[in-house]
């Protein structure tokens, strides 16, 4: 879905250890990048690549604010707020082909 709006989203690496929060207009290429390591530095470096959260905006702007929101949240929060949403934790990237 690569309309006007925007996607914030969370991956993590195998272990779940570490969190990254990012947005994107387009949720499908952004991954295709993670996967492949051309994504962010600090994601390449702590090894980021399984989507475990994700959440559309009709505005980019939308989407921005909500990304700052959630990266000033403590972890407990995001670590709730994914729970409820992916309670397995599984890596979705597989399911964002639905939006392209």
């Amino acid at each position: 879905m690569t309309a006007k709006g925007g996607f914030v989203y969370i991956i993590s690496n195998k272990s779940r250890s570490v969190l990254y929060i990012g947005v994107t207009a387009n949720l499908v290429a952004r991954m295709y990048d993670h996967k492949n390591m051309e994504g962010s530095a600090f994601a390449r470096r702590y090894s980021c690549t399984d989507l475990i959260y994700y959440e559309f905006h009709e505005t980019i702007e939308g989407a921005i604010e909500r990304e700052k929101q959630l990266k000033k949240w403590k972890r407990a929060w995001k670590d709730e707020l994914i729970s409820r949403f992916n309670p397995e934790l599984l890596d979705l990237s597989d399911r964002v082909e639905d939006f392209s």
